[in-house]
């Protein structure tokens, strides 16, 4: 019997260029627009990009493009234009009209995602109410769009078994899930009471930074991982131990720019880990172009979840793949041992700001492993002693 081969839905990228964000830094959105339409398994064939003074209230980009656009997908049997900002409904109708193919917007990508990652029936029913909260809103010629077509990016989860077409019903499963989520972080609280008052260290970090395989290297355990964005969306919590200090870890969801507000808010109860940490391991792509941003966007997600205050330590990742090549410059061409060094990293900015605790490493080659434990043991050992001062003398590194 032959095997059928997969269709790959092919997708079109597009993003506007205003006087608050450039060319450049637009290229970057996109660039990760491409990566989140890959881990979605669609094929991002071409970009469309115009510089204006603000998104077309209509249709997001103005009259001449949509045509420009259009014509493309006319001619290349494109079946889906995806949308680097969250649309309005009216947008998104507009648009469909427009260019007679589906149309997503980055929130809907990212529901998608999560939607096809999610294992656990917690995890299921905090993504299948943040896609119900952004679907209520667009329901006016939605239903009617997927009686037409089923499945796919985009309609994975609600609605691509049942078409709901009545307000009220849509209303009532949001309430629904809400009291079921209201029962599973009662659970989940009652389960973080149970572990007693060990200290508890939270790794947090932008998706795609290498938690996950920081997990696996320090919990000696075996998580999924892999080169894709939002690898791991239910936390895990493994006891570890460092010389003779035992403590809790936990891997939590990765962040991400222009995160949809609903996602975080039916996440709250997985986000209650890094609330709840004694201690935050900020991991870092430092490999990655833009991953300054990313703290600054990682930053920002903490400050809404109110865990920004908490004791960090940066750990910039992937140093393998870090090229330096001058006291302030680096490049992310494939790295060359002979110019790049920790004593090189250890110079930089990132190393020498005041009132942070930064270290450099590989969690693949497992490079200055040894250092970055040392530190995690001070840290949870100082924890460890205010909570217990009179065993203070057990914890001393070897």
């Amino acid at each position: 019997m032959a095997h059928r081969k997969r269709i790959t839905e092919i997708a079109i990228l597009i993003g506007v260029i205003t006087p608050d964000v450039d060319e450049m830094v637009v290229e970057e959105y996109l660039d990760e627009l491409a990566f989140l339409t890959e881990t979605a398994g669609a094929e991002p064939v071409k970009r469309f990009t115009q510089k204006v003074d603000h998104p077309n209230p209509r249709t997001y980009v103005n009259k001449g493009k949509m045509e420009e656009i259009a014509s493309f997908i006319a001619g290349n049997e494109v079946t889906l234009a995806i949308f680097d900002d969250e649309l309005s409904p009216s947008q998104m109708r507009n648009i469909e009209k427009d260019l007679n193919c589906r149309v997503l917007d980055r929130t809907n990508l990212i529901l998608d995602i999560f939607a096809s990652r999610a294992r656990t029936s917690h995890a299921r029913t905090q993504v299948e109410l943040a896609q119900y909260q952004y679907l209520l809103p667009r329901l006016t010629g939605m239903w009617t769009h997927l009686e037409r077509q089923r499945g796919g990016i985009g309609l994975r989860g609600p609605g691509e078994t049942e078409i709901e077409t009545d307000r009220r019903i849509i209303r009532d499963k949001i309430a629904r899930l809400k009291d079921q989520l209201v029962k599973i972080d009662t659970q989940m609280a009652t389960q973080r009471k149970g572990r007693g008052k060990m200290v508890r260290v939270a790794l947090v970090g932008y998706t795609n930074v290498g938690k996950s395989t920081l997990m696996n290297l320090i919990s000696k355990s075996e998580l999924f991982a892999e080169n894709k964005l939002f690898a791991t969306l239910d936390t895990t919590v493994r006891k570890v131990v460092i010389e003779n200090l035992p403590f809790l870890l936990s891997d939590t969801v990765g962040f991400i720019r222009k995160l949809p507000h609903d996602l975080v808010e039916s996440f709250k109860s997985t986000l209650d880990e890094v609330r709840e940490a004694d201690l935050l391991l900020h991991v870092i792509d430092i490999s990655h172009a833009g991953f300054e941003e990313q703290i600054e966007v990682v930053n920002g997600t903490l400050k809404d979840i109110q865990a920004l205050n908490k004791p960090v330590i940066r750990v910039f990742n992937k140093i393998d793949a870090f090229s330096f090549t001058s006291k302030d410059e680096y490049d992310l061409t494939p790295a060359k041992k002979e110019n790049r060094s920790l004593d090189d990293l250890r110079k930089t900015w990132m190393a020498n700001e005041k009132d942070t605790r930064n270290v450099f490493i590989s969690a693949v080659t497992k490079e200055n492993i040894d250092e970055f434990r040392k530190m995690l043991y001070v840290e949870v050992k100082q924890i460890h002693v205010q909570r217990y001062p009179y065993n203070a003398f057990l914890y001393e590194i070897n």
